[in-house]
């Protein structure tokens, strides 16, 4: 290893830095997917989660949550402990004995070659700092607290008229003489112009952050083949430096944008410095584009499947904003989150070792029974709908929870108003990510517009 970590230049780390990425990629995919598949084959519950869950349908994911459960509050998987009751995982995601991350390094030989495997070119990500998803306190205070002063819901709720005029011309240029695929033609085209124009994107650069936001998305899984890992690694790459030219701009020429807000805010005189925002640019990214193309999906899924509830939501429009919740609750756009224990300490009375992962099953947790009565039935009026946990829990609780909530109302509503006898086709696809879940194709027939 000391060779390995000779300084740049010399002959041997000139030899062994193309050895690098792929370094990174046998680390943190190609063994955790090879444990993860002869663990599945042995039963064991995380391993088939890991392994599956791109196949799975949500009530496919909620049947592992009822085993995880049925084994008790905190289940002992072959890579962490896992839970799927709602209480346990909100106790873990808000409490100071745990912190971000699914891989504690520690010491020893495999954590100086992760170490030493690391780009040497800055690269981000999602789950890397200074990204909020990936940080603590004090930093994680510091950047949440200037975001929250851009990001309040009052600016959100500002940009509800916006997206209803979006809205209103995404479903006036639909197609509807054949099959549509809604995926592409409104459920990613809505929330890509949201997110443009608060990130100040120009229009012309649209198609680009789309495609940012599909090399962004496997980012979140684990188990990666080598060309899909590579293509994730050169997106992020390119996005970064679009990110850095693009906010260079805002600050010579600031618009009325959410971000060139917050490339200027400052706290006792100090703001983001280009790694934080290029970071929280991403994110919003990742967390406020990605999962809201899930989000509209798979609801467009839940009410075809259920028309007895579109049936209530024309008799009670009111309820719109309850039945996006309720879809989140159902069919939520991320499976699950981890957290590393900072310290020993107990979750449901079960001893946790400083270091150990708990992976925190949301999917599963919105359909604890002891929560939700008749956990798997999907129902518009539902009166604690909102007590799901898509949006996780706690200190890292989702900042684009408020966006994603009035994007999906205002876009599923439209879409109905204007489509009552929208009927899907045979062909839809579910995404291959792990993590982020949804429908990569959606066809549909929209019949007359109303």
């Amino acid at each position: 290893m000391a060779l390995l970590t000779r300084p740049t230049g010399g002959p041997v780390s000139s030899l062994a830095a193309p050895l690098r990425q792929p370094t990174r990629w046998v680390l943190n995919h190609a063994l955790p997917n090879l444990m993860a598949t002869r663990a599945a084959r042995r039963g064991d519950l995380q391993g088939r989660l890991m392994v599956g869950s791109v196949g799975m349908t949500p009530d496919e994911v909620g049947h592992v949550a009822d085993e995880v459960r049925a084994s008790g509050a905190v289940h002992k998987g072959f890579f962490s402990y896992m839970t799927a009751s709602l209480p346990v995982v909100k106790e873990v995601l808000s409490s100071n004995d745990f912190r971000t991350g699914i891989f504690d390094p520690g010491e020893g030989r495999i954590a100086d070659l992760s170490r030493w495997a690391q780009d040497p070119e800055h690269r981000f990500g999602p789950l890397e700092p200074p990204s909020l998803l990936a940080t603590e306190p004090p930093d994680h205070t510091r950047y949440r607290k200037l975001v929250t002063r851009v990001f309040t819901a009052r600016a959100v709720e500002a940009l509800r008229e916006r997206t209803q005029a979006i809205a209103d011309e995404l479903v006036d240029s639909l197609d509807t003489t054949g099959p549509v695929d809604l995926v592409d033609a409104y459920c990613s085209q809505l929330p890509v112009t949201v997110i443009a124009e608060i990130l100040g994107v120009p229009a012309g650069d649209r198609d680009r952050v789309l495609g940012f936001g599909a090399a962004a998305a496997p980012s979140l899984d684990t188990g990666l083949g080598w060309s899909s890992f590579r293509r994730v690694e050169a997106g992020l790459h390119d996005f970064d430096h679009y990110l850095e030219d693009h906010l260079e701009q805002l600050r010579r020429d600031p618009g009325d944008d959410l971000m060139s807000r917050l490339v200027a805010a400052e706290d006792d005189g100090v703001g983001l410095d280009m790694r934080e925002l290029k970071a929280t640019a991403g994110l919003v990214l990742a967390a406020g584009f990605e999962t809201t193309v899930n989000l509209l999906g798979n609801a467009i899924a839940l009410l075809r499947a259920h028309p007895d509830q579109l049936t209530v939501l024309r008799e009670r429009p009111d309820l719109w904003a309850n039945a996006t919740d309720e879809a989140l609750r159902v069919d939520p756009p991320v499976l699950l989150t981890g957290r590393l224990a900072a310290r020993d300490t107990e979750v449901a009375g079960v001893p946790v070792r400083q270091g150990t992962l708990v992976t925190t099953m949301l999917a599963g947790a919105n359909r604890d029974p002891d929560v939700f009565e008749d956990a798997d039935r999907f129902d518009v009026t539902r009166e604690n709908a909102r007590d799901h946990v898509s949006f996780s829990s706690g200190r890292h609780y989702c900042l684009g929870a408020a966006l994603a909530r009035m994007e999906g109302e205002v876009g599923l509503r439209t879409l109905f108003d204007r489509y009552p006898d929208l009927e899907l086709q045979p062909g839809a696809r579910r995404r291959t990510t792990r993590i982020l879940r949804g429908y990569d194709r959606l066809p549909a027939r929209l019949g007359a517009p109303a």
